[in-house]
């Protein structure tokens, strides 16, 4: 199996590290302030990833540090952006106009990279586009919540074009633990006006925990990893399957039942992961110039 295939189904873990998470957060916010969840989650991550390996950050070259800081950045702020506009919408919009990104990637990649899109990524996008609408929405009004997490995923698309222009096997685990940092001290700034507030017990601290250990900063450093041997479209594409795991989640776990909209919807999504694999590969190839050095 090549280094890119396998790179996809790492994603396809992240994926379902992130969908395990959905319901976990909504619940959180109930009694956490976004700012502070978020600061708090990030924290424990990035301080794993310093104990495990001290010098991965500087070992880094001074243009992987400023790349580094430029993806935290992007990351931190989508983060924010996106958990505010959880507060402000239900948990199935938030997951589609979420996976928009799918959309943005290859739109941006385009504009900012100048590298031409082959037709078959546009009909995969397309694909689970439709899937992501056919298995999240039940309504859609475009107010405040459904605004902010719009531009969540423009910020998103961003943060996976630049990791899939400068990451690389060598740099993966540094450039993570940087953008962690990073992303700590975003969501810190956020959470300074209103005070910070602790997790109230031992439940909340067990899933803070969770989401920083396994969706946090394992995801991210796979995430970093996977992307070094793919194009960005293909990334998005494998990363769209984080609602079709959030409502397997949910099903599992007994809080929804098995729906025709949930066999459908997925079944799109799975479509257009399918499609990517079977492309003729220089479509994809040839789509983003890999910039790690």
């Amino acid at each position: 199996m090549n280094r890119s295939r396998i790179a996809v189904l790492a994603l396809l873990a992240v994926a379902a590290a992130w969908g395990s998470t959905f319901f976990l957060t909504k619940d959180l916010l109930e009694r956490m302030d976004v700012a502070d969840y978020l600061a708090l989650r990030f924290a424990i991550a990035a301080l794993a990833l310093i104990l495990i390996h001290p010098p991965a950050i500087s070992k880094l070259s001074r243009l992987d540090r400023g790349r580094g800081v430029a993806l935290g950045i992007v990351y931190g702020v989508a983060q924010l952006v996106q958990t505010e506009g959880l507060r402000h919408t239900s948990a199935s919009v938030s997951g589609f106009v979420t996976g928009m990104y799918v959309v943005f990637t290859p739109l941006l990649a385009a504009v900012i990279l100048r590298h031409r899109i082959g037709r078959w990524a546009w009909v995969a996008v397309v694909l689970a586009t439709i899937g992501l609408a056919v298995l999240s929405l039940r309504g859609f009004s475009m107010g405040t919540g459904e605004l902010l997490t719009l531009a969540s995923a423009g910020l998103y698309a961003l943060h996976i074009i630049g990791l899939g222009a400068w990451s690389t096997s060598a740099n993966a685990f540094g450039l993570s633990a940087l953008q962690m940092v990073t992303i700590t001290a975003v969501c810190a700034v956020g959470a300074i006006p209103g005070g910070f507030s602790l997790p109230g017990g031992a439940g909340d601290w067990v899933r803070v925990v969770y989401m920083a250990l396994i969706a946090g900063a394992l995801a991210l450093i796979v995430q970093t990893w996977s992307q070094a041997y793919l194009t960005p479209t293909r990334a998005a594409i494998a990363m769209t399957m984080e609602p079709v795991f959030a409502s397997a989640f949910a099903v599992l776990f007994g809080s929804d039942s098995l729906t025709l909209r949930m066999l459908i919807g997925g079944a799109l999504v799975m479509s257009a992961m399918y499609l990517v694999e079977l492309a003729p590969r220089r479509k994809f190839e040839a789509e983003v110039q890999h910039l790690g050095q």
